[in-house]
């Protein structure tokens, strides 16, 4: 159990059955009364968000999380498979689960899994991948202003915002925190 006092940005915590991240905390000591401890939160499992506040006395559940570290395997109908870096025991996340994230996978990637009561609910992968362009309009000659960005897909069908010096066949480093370009590995 956590005590009000404990409560801090990035803090996970129980509520109502549920894990909640801590995004926003905001300490309040009024002239009068109680100090209160303000909190923005979120949803780990749904992303959903609310507030709550807190007084001194109040105790806050801790939520049953563990970190596991898998590498991808592969993936088999609208499931990816996880292996378990030391038991070598498949897990299974769905296609819904994952998200966005199955664009960033590449095989035998070390990933960080957050499980909540036996149950996946988080994926952390690599923080930065190279993948390869596929398909993306030839670059304006000329077109030298600074920032100028086209739409290019990867080998996964992802669409990322890149260079206009970037050609199909280049491959490029992607920072899978921001799902965006970082900057061009090998030249086609």
């Amino acid at each position: 159990m956590f005590s009000a006092s404990d409560l801090r940005k990035g803090l996970k915590i129980e509520v109502d059955g549920a894990p909640w991240v801590i995004t926003d905390f905001d300490f309040c000591k009024p002239g009068k009364g109680t100090a209160l401890y303000r909190c923005k939160m979120k949803n780990m499992i749904h992303g959903n968000t609310m507030d709550r506040t807190y007084r001194p006395t109040e105790k806050i559940g801790k939520p049953d999380l563990s970190e596991q570290e898998v590498h991808y395997s592969y993936q088999e109908g609208e499931h990816y498979i996880f292996s378990d870096s030391e038991t070598y025991e498949e897990v299974r996340i769905s296609e819904k689960e994952l998200g966005k994230n199955k664009y960033f996978l590449i095989d035998d990637a070390l990933c960080h899994l957050l499980i909540y009561n036996n149950k996946p609910i988080e994926i952390t992968l690599p923080t930065f991948i190279e993948k390869e362009i596929v398909a993306t309009e030839p670059g304006a000659r000329g077109d030298t202003a600074t920032n100028v960005v086209k739409p290019a897909t990867i080998d996964s069908g992802y669409e990322i915002n890149v260079p206009i010096f970037i050609n199909i066949g280049d491959v490029i480093k992607i920072d899978t925190r921001t799902r965006a370009y970082v900057e061009r590995i090998k030249k086609a």
